[in-house]
């Protein structure tokens, strides 16, 4: 007897099914995740590549939207540069609770080419906010994306719901001291070039 027709009659079932109710919620959002539709850079065209028919990323349970209020995670794809980190930060903190965040590629992840020389661009958006998984690469491929949205839906899977609001508010308090110092290193380098 398989487990949907248990389900159906379960007086009659063989057995009976023991779980946590926060793993049958932790299921549930694991597989089914919406993300915020968001490109930066040329990582931006092979995050629409994965979104395309080829790879087809809907079959994860991963659904587009254009507003952060219905979103699950966004996607930091290309680079990112001092002025769109305030907007960045300001999109993550409108998805609501539990919220996640991809790096994708090498600018988003550490500044790739441009950190030694541009002044502009932020050296990893992990500064800003928190990072879940980040995503190789220059320009990463469709596959690794792939890899990176289930390797989110196993932390989620794994996730305990009841105990996140007290990590959350200690990352905040060191995401506003990392912001704050990498506001100080921006005044000091603009003061070098005036």
């Amino acid at each position: 007897m398989g487990l949907l027709n248990a389900l159906d009659n379960p007086i009659n079932a063989d057995g009976i099914i023991l779980g946590k109710v926060e793993d049958l919620f932790n299921w549930g959002r694991a597989k089914s995740n919406w993300f915020l539709q968001f490109g930066l850079a040329c990582c931006a065209i092979e995050f629409m590549a994965v979104n395309a028919s080829h790879f087809d990323l809907m079959r994860f349970g991963n659904i587009p939207r254009s507003s952060p209020r219905q979103a699950d995670y966004i996607v930091i794809s290309g680079t990112v540069t001092l002025k769109m980190a305030e907007r960045i930060k300001i999109l993550f903190e409108q998805i609501p609770e539990p919220r996640y965040a991809i790096s994708m590629g090498s600018c988003a992840n550490s500044g790739g080419p441009y950190w030694q020389h541009g002044y502009n661009v932020l050296k990893g958006i992990d500064r800003v906010i928190p990072i879940d998984v980040y995503i190789p690469g220059c320009p990463p491929r469709p596959e690794a994306f792939e890899q990176a949205v289930l390797k989110l839906q196993e932390k989620i899977s794994m996730e305990e719901i009841f105990k996140k609001r007290e990590r959350v508010a200690q990352e905040d308090k060191m995401l506003e001291s990392m912001l704050k110092a990498e506001e100080n290193n921006f005044i000091e380098n603009v003061n070098k070039h005036i």
